[in-house]
């Protein structure tokens, strides 16, 4: 049984409090992890055994399954109690990638994207909306302008960026600045087999500026879990920190099922709350109500500060590259 007195209850995105934990939504309407029509009633569970254990904070995109995954969420909240729903935070996200023959290069369509992810989302704003991804080929300058555009018309309370590297997010971050807005999160991939945002600067850098980590992938999809192996390979396609074979990844796994023992939660937990004990907010995922309340579980508890040391130093660095995870 758990030896811990202590529990983690939110964490801090843009001087607003939030739950200490995002429930990441890439998998509700995306055919990349499989999704069918049918699933939407285990999404359903998902969301309110998520809801009533007070998970609710959200986060999606434009581009998950061509909006499906907003069009879910709205689904969902219509169905939401008014109380719960004045407890809701959902963040989307705008891809700073073109459509054929558009001037988006000249006026990236911020603004025009928000209002389309409000309309499937079925609300008149948003608490966060974000750019998806670093961009070098649109001007960092005219989409901070139109994150600023949307703040000032009142359909985003707060606004963020993903996979920014340290140099991209202080020049963004100056440039909202200009328009008297500030850059309230980045979210990368961070989790024990990718720690090296807490090693090359970029942490420290959002820290000083009180710009919150959201860790998206914060269960290395799936390697952390514990229901992967050598012998249980991991299914195809899932490509972030795939860098890792299992026999060194063996250490690390061992000590998280020991610690998973001490707390009697999943190792998936240990690998949430590990990421909570950075200061970061991970995104896990949820497809039903049984991930959900193993998610529940990783905010009940609070590993103590050796225990994360001991499991920094089994895990990784992992890497960065030019077109995605710059961050």
């Amino acid at each position: 049984m758990s030896t811990s007195t202590q529990t983690i209850d939110h964490l801090t995105l843009g001087g607003v409090q939030v739950p200490p934990m995002a429930i990441g939504t890439w998998s509700w309407g995306d055919s990349t992890w499989g999704y069918k029509p049918e699933d939407f009633e285990d999404v359903k569970a998902a969301w309110q055994t998520s809801v009533k254990a007070g998970l609710t904070f959200y986060d999606t995109a434009e581009v998950y399954g061509n909006g499906e995954s907003e069009r879910i969420i709205g689904r969902l909240i219509k169905g939401t109690s008014a109380e719960d729903k004045e407890k809701l935070y959902i963040a989307t996200k705008f891809l700073p990638f073109p459509l054929p023959g558009s001037l988006f290069l000249f006026n990236p369509p911020v603004v025009q994207r928000l209002r389309a992810s409000l309309a499937r989302l079925g609300l008149d704003s948003v608490p966060l909306y974000q750019v998806h991804s670093s961009n070098s080929i649109v001007s960092h300058e005219k989409i901070a302008a139109g994150l600023a555009e949307c703040v000032k018309l009142g359909l985003a309370k707060a606004v963020g960026v993903s996979n920014f590297s340290k140099e991209e997010l202080i020049a963004f971050s100056d440039s909202l600045e200009k328009h008297g807005v500030k850059l309230a999160s980045n979210q990368i991939e961070f989790n024990l087999l990718r720690q090296g945002p807490d090693k090359n600067g970029l942490l420290e850098e959002m820290r000083k500026r009180d710009i919150a980590c959201l860790a998206y992938s914060p269960l290395a999809m799936g390697r952390l879990t514990g229901k992967y192996s050598a012998s249980n390979p991991i299914p195809s396609g899932r490509r972030f920190s795939s860098q890792y074979t299992w026999d060194q990844l063996d250490p690390l796994l061992a000590e998280m099922k020991t610690l998973a023992d001490k707390y009697d939660v999943t190792q998936a937990a240990i690998a949430l709350n590990w990421v909570m004990c950075k200061g970061a907010i991970p995104l896990g995922g949820a497809r039903n109500a049984k991930q959900a309340e193993q998610n529940a579980r990783a905010k009940e508890f609070r590993l103590t500060s050796d225990e994360v040391e001991l499991l920094s130093s089994k895990g990784f660095d992992g890497k960065t590259n030019w077109l995605w995870q710059r961050g």
